[in-house]
């Protein structure tokens, strides 16, 4: 403790320093002629030796390289030393010059000399100190618990972590193992640290003692990586992951960058394959509109439309601070510039009407709606004047504008609905379905379920109850839900919309459903924290409107396969629309009422297989 807390002062490094060139110059001599130095050589390093004595002591001076504190000498600290060297062996150089010059000595120094003392000196210098610094970070982490590390990776990532962990004296971190899915690699090692096969890390996390666990970002077969996930989350191993390489501060990683992994991550799948051209057809150069452009789908939508050069991107949302927040992000982390934030409401017709005409946009992504079910449960009539006649509105001004395209953003709880969210959304589908006979613009509908990390889902609120410490409240032990990704689902939306002719309800494979309390007992797990001792799990019971399950397609309903393997057409039934206008109307007059009961009796009579569920609106039924 009394060496670690003291820095050595800076004479005794220069004087020492000092040593080393004069031990440095000697080799030098020795090396040139092979330890056996001619007299008259001998007789001139009387005058050499100090000659680059002084030299090098000024060079030491002048570049500060006695200053460092040695123990925590870097790259840049050996790339320094370097420069300051290489230029005192400049001035030999041009001593000898001026030398022969003047016809003293045709050369002072020999060219050799100066070469050789610069390469002994440089690794003198360096080593010395890397050695210094070996030695206090063993001395420092010698009473410390290590942590046993493994990483999954051999390329250049995985290395520059383990050098990150390396230099860091104050880390209780140690790499002991690398791990890859290429067999070719096993058993070779990497930073003298042993490369094994994903497949046996089971048997070395025993072995080895593995307490945490590193992904890099190089590529990782989708089944290994579920493969390894398990496995670590069944024997209590922290999970981490590195950050994007433009989020490095100052192109270096650091050992608090590396972050946890989370459950998006953990849930994420095999990465979508987009027919980027034919959705660059669609959108190049062409004014484009995001309804919902500030929530958590609508802002995704509006970054990945980025890559695919729209003209402009008309952002039209009821929410100014959120609105506010992606204005920010647009310009200062993508730098684009070509669209217009305009704060408005989908159910104001007139303002609707005005943006549209004025902007002229051909493609409108429709992501504006209300969507927490059991607040829509209490609140039906905003659910119906958003989700219905704001849709209605947005959609037949869309029509008298000229827009091309209009892809909505539907749900899987529009299926067999059992709330007033998913029976509106269905509502918006038909009419929306019933307005593409008409000529001109093409309606598209998409479905999927829940997404991870949207606002309202329940990943958010997980997180937010682990944090405060529990317990994490679940509806019931035996709720599934389809997840997927933010920036999954809307790469698909755009894919859809592309390939969407018009009548369309595309849906999305969201791969299998999910237990919402496996869901709960992984984040628990990924937080270092065991269920039971740490936190609680505490079942609340359904809440309104809420289904055990959730669902893609009526059970009617069949599905055709499109080019995108993860994009299915549901064949759904169509609709007169005279006979959905006239049903429209007697909801209106409802919505007019306020009252509760009418609005959803209107909505159970558009939508039969609307089937309330743990409700007040089951009386209905």
């Amino acid at each position: 403790m009394f060496l670690e807390n003291r820095n050595t002062p800076r004479w005794i490094i220069l004087i020492f320093d000092i040593f080393l060139i004069f031990i440095s110059a000697i080799i030098a001599y020795l090396l040139r002629f092979n330890f056996k130095i001619p007299a008259d050589y001998l007789q001139s390093l009387k005058f050499i030796l100090p000659f680059i004595l002084i030299i090098r002591t000024i060079g030491f001076i002048i570049g500060r390289t006695y200053v460092g504190i040695v123990r925590y000498t870097g790259s840049r600290d050996a790339e320094h030393i370097f420069i300051v060297l290489f230029s005192g062996s400049v001035i030999f150089v041009l001593s000898n010059l001026l030398g022969k010059y003047i016809g003293s000595l045709p050369y002072f120094i020999p060219f050799s000399i100066v070469i050789i003392e610069l390469l002994v000196s440089t690794f003198l210098m360096v080593s010395y100190r890397l050695i210094v610094k070996s030695f206090f970070h063993e001395l420092s982490n010698s009473s410390k618990e290590k942590v046993n590390v493994a990483i999954y990776g051999t390329g250049e990532l995985a290395s520059i972590t383990k050098r990150t962990f390396d230099r860091d004296a104050e880390n209780k971190l140690r790499v002991v193992a690398f791990f890859t899915a290429d067999t070719k690699k096993a058993g070779h090692k990497l930073e003298n640290v042993t490369i094994y096969k994903s497949d046996d890390l089971e048997k070395i996390i025993e072995k080895q003692k593995i307490q945490q666990f590193i992904f890099t970002k190089e590529q990782i077969p989708f089944d290994v990586k579920n493969r390894i996930l398990e496995t670590c989350l069944a024997h209590n191993i922290e999970i981490k992951t590195l950050p994007d390489v433009k989020e490095w501060i100052n192109g270096e990683l650091s050992l608090n960058q590396i972050k946890k992994y989370k459950i998006e991550d953990l849930l994420e799948r095999d990465v979508i394959k987009l027919d980027k051209d034919t959705i660059k057809k669609d959108i190049l150069n062409k004014v484009v509109m995001v309804t919902g452009a500030a929530g958590s789908i609508g802002s995704e939508i509006v970054i990945q439309l980025l890559s695919f050069k729209p003209q402009l991107i008309i952002l039209f949302d009821i929410a100014e601070t959120p609105l506010y927040e992606i204005d920010i992000k647009l310009r200062e982390k993508y730098h684009f510039q070509n669209f217009k934030l305009i704060v408005g409401d989908i159910r104001n017709r007139e303002r609707v009407a005005y943006i549209l005409n004025r902007y002229q946009p051909k493609i409108i992504y429709h992501a504006a709606a209300l969507k927490h079910v059991p607040l829509m449960e209490i609140n039906p009539a905003e659910a119906v004047s958003t989700n219905v006649f704001g849709t209605k509105a947005l959609a037949e001004e869309a029509i008298k504008a000229g827009v091309e395209k209009f892809i909505m953003i539907s749900t899987d709880k529009a299926v067999n609905p059992t709330n007033v969210m998913g029976a509106t959304k269905r509502v918006a589908e038909i009419f929306t379905q019933t307005q593409n006979s008409k000529d001109g613009t093409r309606f598209i509908a998409t479905r999927f379920g829940n997404v991870l990390g949207s606002n309202g889902s329940v990943i958010p609120r997980f997180r937010e109850q682990i944090e405060t410490g529990g317990p994490l409240t679940l509806t019931d032990p035996e709720v599934t839900r389809f997840f997927m990704t933010i920036p999954e689902a809307c790469q698909l939306v755009l894919e859809a919309g592309s390939l969407g002719q018009g009548g369309e309800v595309f849906m999305f494979d969201m791969g299998k459903s999910v237990k919402i309390i496996d869901l709960a007992k992984k984040m628990i797990k990924l937080s270092g924290l065991e269920l039971g001792k740490d936190i609680q799990i505490v079942f609340t019971g359904l809440r309104p409107g809420e289904k055990l399950y959730e669902e893609l397609i009526y059970k009617d309903e069949n599905h055709l396969p499109t080019p995108h393997k993860k994009i299915m057409i549901a064949k759904v039934n169509s609709y007169n629309e005279n006979e959905i206008q006239i049903r429209l109307n007697d909801l209106w007059r409802a919505l007019e009422s306020f009252d509760n009961y009418q609005i959803v009796k209107q909505l159970k009579k558009i939508v039969p297989e609307y089937i309330s569920n743990n409700s007040p609106y089951e009386v209905l039924d």
